[in-house]
């Protein structure tokens, strides 16, 4: 699906809604105005390249970057390789031990729509540490309440499975259509649902809203419908949205030059959507971590490590390293230990001429 533009949370200007007939409700989106120019200049991808140079920032606070790894559930669900439960929890246990700090662990959703997200309860295995965040995609009330359930059953003295949940729509009907198989008013009908028994529960819920700008079914997105359905989800209980579209490292740097500091991203740029056509993967962290590097703004995890990780998922899945950065370090780790096992021959050769 590409890059997440960022987590917006917004003043809420006025929209509407109304109880149908049948008592449940629907939402009138009212217009809401948005800023198109700004949306254009926020998503220019060559022009905004200069606008961050790698500079030294010893002596001032630098401004906290917030990083959703989405790799073991966004990240998974359209690679053609089926990874095994305890390989997925082992996913999410090296990437925590990488230093990545918000790791979108699993999705409820039925097996036979998406096979890589089976397994759920295997999955609720991976160890967990406190102060970190784990949240969950949950599509439906069904879902949900198997979260609860898990939830319920674990014992209080250990750090719970979640505290969050992630529930998404889209911006247009039809690509609502083709990924949830229900308009966009009605699966807003079925997030409220869910975003209030979650609430209910003592769970924070993140909203998601796909391919913003650009969609592979109609062309462009109406930004105006965009801003509308974010508002819609923020006023529903969501802490925050996230925007989902294709796009790189570049356009990270120009959201962070209009404020925004949260992103999602996938190590070894796993991913992709299955409803989406032709939807390339996820923007790496591993780029994302390297186009920050010496800048003002500070980020969670450790590249190298987390690079390492992003070497071993993709040999897992047998399937190429997506990430740029994560290549070349590769490559450079191959170097060392080639120059190791050479110096190792040397001193074995001169050992032998000694004697």
């Amino acid at each position: 699906m590409g890059c997440v533009l960022a987590g917006i949370r917004s003043a809420r200007p006025p929209y509407t809604y109304h109880r149908t007939t049948g008592g449940s409700r629907s939402f009138g989106l009212s217009s809401v105005i948005i800023e198109s120019k700004n949306a254009r200049r926020l998503l220019r991808s060559r022009s905004v390249l200069t606008a961050i140079r790698s500079r030294a920032y010893a002596t001032e606070a630098r401004e906290r970057v917030r990083i959703v790894e989405v790799g073991p559930r966004d990240g998974l669900q359209n690679e053609s390789v089926v990874i095994s439960p305890a390989v997925k929890a082992e996913l999410i246990n090296r990437l925590m031990e990488a230093g990545t700090d918000i790791i979108e662990s699993d999705s409820l959703v039925s097996a036979k729509w998406v096979l890589q997200m089976a397994g759920t309860a295997e999955v609720t295995s991976m160890r967990r540490r406190k102060g970190l965040y784990y949240p969950v995609l949950v599509p439906n009330l069904k879902g949900l309440e198997v979260l609860l359930d898990h939830l319920s059953e674990q014992p209080a003295s250990e750090v719970p499975y979640t505290d969050g949940i992630a529930v998404f729509t889209a911006a247009t009907d039809t690509f609502a259509k083709a990924n949830t198989n229900c308009t966009v008013t009605e699966s807003l009908q079925r997030m409220e649902a869910v975003t209030k028994r979650a609430t209910e529960g003592g769970l924070r819920v993140r909203g998601y809203m796909r391919l913003v700008i650009n969609r592979p079914y109609s062309g462009k997105v109406d930004p105006v419908k965009v801003k509308e359905v974010t508002q819609v989800l923020l006023d529903m209980g969501c802490y925050e949205v996230s925007l989902g579209t294709r796009m790189g490292v570049s356009n990270v740097l120009a959201s962070l030059e209009h404020g925004l500091h949260t992103f999602d991203s996938s190590v070894g740029g796993l991913g992709g959507c299955p409803s989406s056509p032709g939807a390339t993967g996820n923007v790496a962290i591993e780029d994302v971590l390297y186009a920050l590097r010496g800048s003002k703004y500070a980020t969670p995890g450790d590249l190298d490590a987390i690079a390492e990780v992003g070497t071993w998922i993709s040999k897992a899945l047998n399937r190429t390293n997506s990430s740029r950065v994560g290549k070349a370090l590769e490559a450079r780790r191959a170097r060392e230990q080639l120059e190791r096992e050479r110096e190792r021959d040397g001193r074995l050769a001169e050992n032998i001429s000694a004697k």
